[in-house]
């Protein structure tokens, strides 16, 4: 099963591109933190389609926060003689995980559930 769910936060901009036939694709990298010792992050290339790469490209800037769902796409091709390979998350959903501009949205720190 492809199956791919990230939390991170947008490390370059959005760029929204059309790619014929009405078609459109929203491309961009999201650094997701590394949980262990050393710390850092990965840095993972996202791309969401059509209805999805609108709002991508409307709502989302570099720095924001969000949730992705979808599933792992690889391609290679041969440039000057060298195989290259490129492995990208595809969006099923985007979620947006940063409060609009100018909102004065209250940060409600995560806690855990008690069962009573």
């Amino acid at each position: 099963m492809n199956v791919v769910t990230l939390i991170g936060n947008l490390a370059t901009e959005v760029e929204l591109r059309e790619v014929g036939d009405g078609k459109r694709v929203a491309s961009f990298l999201l650094a997701v933190d590394r949980r262990t010792k050393e710390g850092g992050a990965d840095f993972i290339r996202v791309s969401a389609w059509d209805r999805q790469a609108d709002a991508c490209g409307q709502y989302l800037a570099k720095g924001r926060r969000v949730a992705i769902d979808g599933y792992l796409r690889s391609r290679s091709w041969e440039d000057q003689g060298k195989r290259r390979r490129d492995v990208e998350v595809v969006a099923r959903s985007v979620q947006f995980l940063s409060p609009p501009d100018g909102a004065n949205a209250e940060v409600v720190p995560f806690e855990a559930a008690v069962a009573s």
